[in-house]
Parts: C-alpha cells; structure tokens; sequence
C-alpha cells in the first residue's frame, strides 16, 4: 500500500522555481515528523528540511532563504516551495513522515536543474 505519494519534479533552470508536493495516506495518523530529503548521484540522501510537531522547522544551511517546507492538513499534503534554484540542486527528492513508532517514504521525484 503506497502510503506517500510525491510529485512536481522536473527540469529546471538555473534561478527557477518548483514545488514539490507529497500526498500522505489518510491511514497515517499522528505525524509528528514530516521532512524531504535530497539524493544526489553517488551519494547518500541527506536530510534538507523538516517539520517536528508541526513546530519547529529546520533547514540545512545550503537552502535557507530558497526552499520553505510546509503543509496542508485538510489536504493530507506536504510541499517543498524551492526557489533559486542551483545546480547541485539536482538529484532526487523524497518526502518523509515519522508517525507513532513507524516511518514512511515516498518514492521520490527528479530535480533536475540546468541551462
């Protein structure tokens, strides 16, 4: 059962913008951590930005004043605003959601930024 499902990849330029969004199953209840990863090729996926108890917001430092997490609880969504966008941007994008003892991950989408 897919229980995260992302979209809004793409090719991009360099300095443009795209949202990624990530529709989370009305089975998960309970959510207490919602985050994306970024995975570039060869190496390993690394933590960009995160929401605890729908609180407290964490950025890695090569993103802060680009990218804004956020979500939509009506909606079972979560998104990824990403603006000014770079190069070593590109890779794969994954949604996380951490809920009651058991975490899940969507399938991922591909950022591609280029001229």
């Amino acid at each position: 059962q897919v229980q995260l499902v992302e979209s809004g990849g793409g090719l991009v330029q360099p300095g443009g913008s795209l949202r990624l969004s990530c529709a989370v199953s009305k089975n998960i209840n309970g959510i207490r951590v919602r985050a994306w990863y970024h995975q570039s090729a060869g190496k390993q996926r690394e933590l960009v930005a995160s929401l605890l108890n729908d609180l407290t917001i964490h950025y890695v430092d090569s993103v802060k004043g680009r990218f804004t997490i956020s979500k939509n609880n009506a909606e079972n969504m979560m998104y990824l605003q990403m603006n000014s966008l770079k190069p070593e941007d590109t890779g794969v994008y994954y949604c996380f959601v951490a809920a009651r003892g058991s975490t899940y991950w969507g399938q991922g989408t591909q950022v591609t930024v280029s001229s």
